[in-house]
């Protein structure tokens, strides 16, 4: 810095923001005055006799400071200072004006036309290093703002192309979560199953599904993972392959009689089973409720276990709903978790809706649940559409409740109907 005198315009240990100034002034003598004062304190002094003559140096070579007179021939310092506050600039220019005005409607005017700061003439050495010292930290701030909304911008824009790399991501994880669910409809000719997975998110952690079980009866399974994310969906994906439709030597739920035909185990039985391995072979804090069902088509008898899940619905032909099963612990809690099996007939006419907390816990504006009640009158409604229809009348039904399109949970469910007899 040489003269101690330019240490007045550090602050701290930042450089200036003011390094070049234009001193505009129809007198020369003036104009003298404060650029020997400028050069003297380090300053790059630019100089013109009016405000044309400015706006051509300010177009080629912009100044951080502008100390203008007000009162010039032709073009006047407030004039001169409209036309460079509308000049494009990359980093804001400050204007002090040079004046012997001091009524406040004067003052007033200068500030309208952009000017900063003012100074009354004759000017007063300490005074002005006083003025650019307090314009020089205005600067520094404001370069300092764009520098950090230069990085903010720039910040942003990085986490746009990861949010979209990630969103792209997360809607193929979407189309292969949904690809687990194989056949949304079945007719296996005295009884029809319908299937309905939908995810909160772009993925979730429920999963519904059915294998068969030789010629007559069919396995139908219910599962929700605790959490919605991308560890749920994962943790689906896993239990999808021990409950495989298309690789019965995998499927957990079946065992093999003699070479090439299978027999489906006790549901309970099965559920303990599950609980066994996630709780020794997966280092998880997930868990999941279940509802695992073995239906002998040619009679109408379900074996059904319940691990924690909602309880099922079954429409009898009346159109009175009954609720089945026990409750019971969630998979993946405790390992001395025992499952509940119960029984029961569908006749002719009659149907078993498996379905997950998302339905009778969904909520309205008010943060009043559905409940069992409320699904009960849904199903009522309901009694004469059979489905795929059925389960998208019944999502249209949780819209119209909640008020929304967007649940706050995964929404699933297996429609089991027999057929009415001729």
């Amino acid at each position: 810095m040489g003269s101690p005198e330019q240490v007045a315009f550090h602050i701290g240990s930042q450089p200036q923001a003011i390094r070049r100034v234009l001193v505009v002034d129809d007198s020369p003598a003036q104009r003298r005055i404060v650029s020997a004062a400028l050069s003297r304190w380090g300053f790059d002094v630019l100089e013109a006799h009016d405000g044309a003559a400015a706006m051509a140096i300010c177009t080629s070579t912009p100044p951080d400071l502008v100390i203008s007179d007000w009162v010039m021939p032709g073009m006047n310092g407030l004039d001169f200072c409209r036309m460079f506050r509308d000049m494009p600039r990359e980093n804001y220019g400050y204007f002090i004006l040079l004046t012997s005005k001091s009524g406040k409607e004067d003052i007033a005017c200068g500030l309208d036309a952009g000017a900063d700061d003012f100074l009354t003439k004759p000017v007063n050495s300490s005074e002005l290093r006083a003025r650019i010292a307090a314009g020089d930290r205005i600067l520094r701030m404001e370069r300092e703002l764009t520098e950090k909304n230069r990085l903010i911008a720039s910040t942003l824009q990085e986490l746009q192309v990861l949010y979209e790399s990630l969103n792209s991501d997360l809607v193929e994880a979407r189309k292969l979560q949904q690809s687990l669910v194989h056949d949304r409809f079945r007719d296996f000719g005295v009884a029809q199953v319908s299937l309905l997975l939908r995810s909160s998110g772009h993925v979730g952690g429920d999963l519904v599904g059915m294998f068969p079980v030789g010629e007559n009866r069919i396995g139908l399974y219910a599962i929700d993972v605790s959490g919605h994310g991308i560890s749920s969906a994962l943790m689906t994906a896993r239990l999808a392959g021990y409950l495989s439709a298309f690789a019965p030597e995998q499927n957990l739920a079946l065992y093999e009689v003699d070479a090439g035909r299978f027999d489906m185990r006790p549901p309970a039985e099965t559920i303990a089973a599950l609980n066994k391995l996630i709780l020794d072979e997966m280092d998880t804090e997930l868990y999941f409720t279940m509802i695992l069902a073995d239906v002998d088509l040619s009679c109408g008898k379900v074996d059904l276990a319940q691990a924690g899940h909602p309880h099922p619905a079954i429409q009898r032909r009346d159109g009175t709903i009954e609720w089945a099963g026990h409750g019971g612990l969630p998979v993946g809690l405790l390992p001395a978790a025992t499952f509940e099996q119960v029984s029961f007939d569908l006749g002719p006419g009659e149907r078993l809706l498996i379905h997950s907390d998302g339905i009778v816990e969904c909520a309205d504006i008010k943060g009043q649940l559905l409940d069992n009640e409320g699904l009960s009158g849904i199903l009522s409604e309901l009694r004469d559409i059979h489905g795929p229809a059925c389960l998208e009348a019944l999502t249209w039904n949780l819209s119209t409740f909640s008020g929304s399109d967007d649940f706050a949970d995964d929404v699933s469910a297996i429609l089991l109907e027999f057929n009415p007899h001729p």
